[in-house]
């Protein structure tokens, strides 16, 4: 009976990412079968709990089919013994001397800026990052450029920058001596502002074209509105794609989202594969707690880090950080990093989130989800990446609020009811047709709270 859960946690394992499978089944086991019922030992309720609202019914379908006892049923006992301690900080592990290719590329990834905490082993993988994380993997192969180029977009501090200097380590893994170069859109500004000032511009395209073997810029949006460096952009672009060499940007919104970005830019940047991050689900959040602990050499009991994963929603950098915060607090004032102190502290840590009653507060995380102007937002501009926000923000309005059709135009510039009328019907059907403006919708929904 033991082989038969263990059977049906195989087949689950197919399903799961590698690290929510370890976060939830990692620490159970099966003690054995009495009279139909499965005993599994389990560090903590909160495992009970939830293996019981997701993945249990799934469990033992399975093992009922296999067994031939339609009886079969589940019965928890907590074994505090079965808490994982945290291993050994990375900081304090032996070392043993590092092979002369391995200190080339890590020579390499700290000349050309990259953060060496940023890798494809210390990222979490779950449902909201799937997409973005194995197009990275794939386009840092070597000989892949079957993504190239890769446009990776989503919210602020869900690990757009994680991804791209992970894609630039894992190149020189493979290649220590290729010639990365990791820049933020703000920063390839400047070196062609200066280039240009000091008659230089011979070595800044010698630098970005021809010893180039990667490009990869984060934060692209802020080329929107400058002109001459998006041409020159433009021609950098070309060239790398061109010699076949990799090119990764990211974003905080869609391509046709970028206000004030040349169209043939925006085509250059659909051309390959354009992924999105997600805000992390329940799972991943605890994932990514569990692994932050583990590497800062925290002790963290499963209880604190479901806590903060039920708390903190919405931003990676940001669970991180109370993570982090909530240690030194328990340090400096000698408490222990446990529940009843994770509640108390989390009231000074956290911000108070307001709620989400009006058509304003949906108007402004419309614009600053697609990096809009509210202006726009309420105007006439019938450009895509205005009009499909304009029209997303609408069906909300009326979804989540029960606005009337007129009150809503009202609030849109003074639309005509027919116009909103068409706009949340259109919307409603793409959310049911389209998986990218559903994507859209249900992050702008939970980003409002609802």
């Amino acid at each position: 009976m033991v082989e038969l859960w263990g059977r049906a946690v195989g087949r689950l394992r197919e399903r799961l990412s590698p690290e929510n499978f370890d976060v939830w089944f990692g620490p159970v086991e099966c003690a054995g079968v009495e009279d139909s019922v499965v005993l599994l030992r389990i560090p903590n309720r909160f495992y009970a709990d939830w293996i019981s609202s997701h993945y249990l019914e799934m469990l033992l379908e399975w093992m009922r089919a296999d067994s031939g006892d339609a009886k079969l049923a589940v019965r928890w006992e907590v074994d505090e013994a079965l808490e994982t301690s945290p291993r050994q900080s990375p900081s304090r592990a032996s070392s043993r001397p590092e092979p002369p290719s391995l200190q080339r590329s890590r020579e390499s990834a700290a000349s050309a800026g990259l953060q060496p905490k940023y890798t494809f082993d210390s990222f979490v993988v779950g449902p909201s990052n799937q997409l973005a994380h194995a197009a990275s993997i794939g386009i840092s192969a070597p000989g892949s450029r079957r993504f190239n180029p890769l446009f990776i977009y989503g919210g602020v501090g869900l690990g757009k920058t994680h991804l791209v200097n992970a894609i630039g380590h894992r190149i020189l893994e493979h290649q220590a001596s290729a010639r990365i170069v990791y820049v933020s859109a703000e920063r390839f500004t400047n070196d062609f502002i200066w280039s240009l000032q000091n008659h230089r511009m011979d070595e800044f395209r010698d630098r970005y074209r021809q010893r180039c073997d990667a490009l990869l810029v984060d934060d692209i949006q802020f080329l929107a509105g400058r002109d001459q460096t998006q041409e020159e952009f433009f021609h950098t672009f070309n060239a790398l794609y061109h010699a076949d060499k990799p090119i990764v940007v990211t974003s905080d919104s869609y391509p046709q989202a970028i206000r004030a970005m040349e169209e043939r830019l925006i085509s250059r940047f659909t051309w390959g594969l354009v992924a999105d991050i997600q805000a992390p689900e329940m799972e991943t959040r605890v994932a990514i707690i569990r692994k932050k602990a583990h590497v800062e050499g925290i002790t963290l009991a499963d209880d604190v880090a479901f806590f903060l994963a039920e708390h903190i929603k919405s931003n990676v950098r940001e669970l991180e950080g109370t993570l982090i915060r909530l240690a030194v607090k328990a340090s400096v004032d000698r408490r222990a990093l446990d529940l009843p102190f994770a509640r108390e502290a989390l009231r000074a840590v956290l911000p108070v989130a307001s709620s989400v009653t009006t058509v304003d507060d949906i108007q402004r995380a419309t614009c600053e989800y697609f990096a809009i102007r509210l202006g726009d937002l309420k105007g006439h501009r019938r450009h895509k990446g205005v009009a499909l926000p304009r029209q997303i923000a609408m069906f909300v309005c009326r979804r989540r609020l029960g606005v009337s059709f007129p009150q809503i135009g009202d609030e849109f510039g003074g639309k005509d009811h027919s116009t909103v009328i068409s706009a949340v019907r259109k919307i409603g059907r793409l959310v049911e047709d389209d998986a990218e403006v559903r994507k859209h919708v249900e992050t702008l929904e939970r980003k409002l709270g609802f």
